[in-house]
């Protein structure tokens, strides 16, 4: 399934969602810039606000898949494609590298949230949040996001994404209490190529786009 543009996308689940959760206290958290712009037409439509979750991998050198990420808490979340043996002969050999690429994604991770600044827990307590991201071709940055949450007492977790591998789908209804999704790939390209254009905004205004939400609610 192809979409015009990540906001064609974010309103077709924006539709989808508020038939339920029109008038629930509702949070919406984007997992990328471009998940921003698919969280917006959602957060406008309900009426809530809006957060930016960042994570970042940490790569092995000759490895195919990131070990783990890194979310904005700083805290590793260890990728579940490697088997609980593979991680641990890693974990041994790359121990010191794993941790200076931690402090490294930390820091990228601070520097681009700027004045957009963490988000609050307190926010997110005793809401129903909704997870947004414009493409999962893994679950790897939802199991951040997860275990990110983890110590935060929600209502309920919702995943809604346009496009998602079946993989990630997998992870999604193991990790969240509900899914939206429109579309389930058996291959995964890249999240750009179901976009007809790149709506995809640079992170300044990504962080405007956060900061305005609620003027725009409908």
């Amino acid at each position: 399934m192809y979409f015009k543009s990540r906001a064609q996308a974010g309103n077709l689940l924006a539709a989808e969602i508020a038939k339920k959760y029109r008038y629930e206290n509702c949070a919406v958290v984007a997992l990328s810039d471009g998940g921003v712009i698919i969280g917006a037409e959602i957060a406008i439509n309900l009426h809530c606000v809006l957060s930016l979750l960042l994570a970042a991998p940490i790569e092995l050198p000759n490895e195919n898949d990131p070990i783990a990420t890194v979310n904005q808490s700083g805290r590793i979340t260890y990728n579940g494609l490697y088997s609980a043996g593979e991680l641990e002969e890693l974990q041994g050999e790359f121990r010191t590298y794993i941790e200076e690429e931690r402090i490294r994604a930390l820091h990228k991770i601070n520097s681009l949230l700027g004045d957009g600044g963490l988000i609050e827990p307190k926010l997110l307590k005793g809401r129903i949040v909704i997870l947004v991201s414009d493409g999962l071709s893994s679950g790897l940055s939802l199991e951040a996001a997860v275990d990110f949450l983890k110590p935060i007492q929600l209502e309920k977790l919702i995943v809604a994404v346009p496009i998602a591998s079946v993989p990630a789908v997998d992870r999604m209804h193991v990790l969240s209490d509900e899914i939206y999704c429109l579309s389930v790939l058996g291959d995964y390209i890249n999240t750009d190529h179901y976009y007809d254009i790149d709506d995809k905004p640079d992170h300044d205004e990504v962080i405007k786009i956060v900061k305005e939400v609620i003027l725009h609610w409908k």
